[in-house]
């Protein structure tokens, strides 16, 4: 397997498919994910003749599952070793949710050339939970009880997140996909309990907004106006609204997982804007 090795020694699973010398495309993934989760978005790329590069988060999947480190300063830090140890210049960094999160705290402070553009999909920000500057974000419950489900009965807590509201599976003539369920569960499953459980803190806690308004560049953000994980109105408009040079686009009835969902679409509208 093709690893890297971060600053505090932790191994990085990635995958790097293209041509070397083609514009690099880095995606990130979602809570608690994969690389994998990417997949319908790496083989159109490639197929378009971009480098396309995704990895696991530590703790996740593939890599190191190591007991520390699942905070978004430490993310970003190992997005950075990554970045270096593949030389990546001029590259488009597109994050889903969590890795949302993490493209905005990794971006805001990159190295001048690394990057080019940044996309923001069902994104975690500006902030997601409610804490002391975000009085109107998700209730600190919510994800008191997600913690209290993985710890109880993890198996069967991520069968539910994806057969309900993750992919809007629980919407009234909802289409479900029974490979989409499993294959969230499958990639959770691989990954640590102990990271995933420290995670939950990390993307309901943390406030991305002073790294928005850093970020220069173009920022596209895309959201699913039922995203019944991450509501719109708290995330997305407000991420929109932090931005320099960002553009907003909500996919009316789309869920949290809209590009799984309708990849299609999402990534029509990707090449549109990296084109751009």
């Amino acid at each position: 397997m093709s690893m890297i090795t971060a600053k505090d020694g932790t191994q990085l699973f990635y995958k790097d498919w293209g041509p070397k010398d083609a514009q690099p495309i880095v995606f990130h993934h979602g809570w608690p994910l994969t690389a994998d989760d990417w997949d319908a978005q790496m083989l159109f790329f490639l197929s378009e003749g971009y480098r396309v590069v995704a990895f696991d988060r530590r703790g996740q999947g593939r890599s190191t599952q190591t007991d520390i480190g699942h905070d978004m300063d430490t993310f970003a830090s190992d997005t950075a070793d990554l970045v270096a140890a593949l030389d990546l210049k001029n590259a488009v960094h597109i994050g889903h949710s969590t890795g949302g999160g993490v493209v905005a705290r990794y971006v805001a402070q990159a190295e001048p050339g690394r990057v080019s553009k940044a996309v923001l999909i069902g994104a975690i920000t500006p902030v997601l939970g409610q804490i002391e500057s975000n009085p109107a974000g998700v209730p600190l419950e919510v994800f008191e009880g997600f913690k209290v489900a993985l710890t109880k009965n993890r198996a069967e807590f991520y069968r539910e997140i994806p057969s309900g509201p993750f992919y809007g599976f629980n919407r009234e003539g909802a289409e479900v996909s029974e490979g989409l369920i499993q294959n969230w569960w499958r990639q959770g499953m691989i990954g640590s309990a102990k990271a995933q459980l420290d995670t939950i803190t990390a993307f309901a806690e943390t406030d991305f907004t002073q790294d928005l308004k850093a970020i220069t560049l173009p920022v596209l953000v895309m959201h699913g106006g039922d995203d019944q994980i991450v509501p719109v109105d708290e995330t997305a408009r407000r991420a929109a609204a932090l931005l320099p040079n960002g553009t907003l686009k909500v996919y009316d009835g789309l869920s949290h997982g809209l590009f799984a969902t309708h990849p299609d679409v999402i990534n029509a509208d990707l090449l549109a804007f990296i084109k751009g």
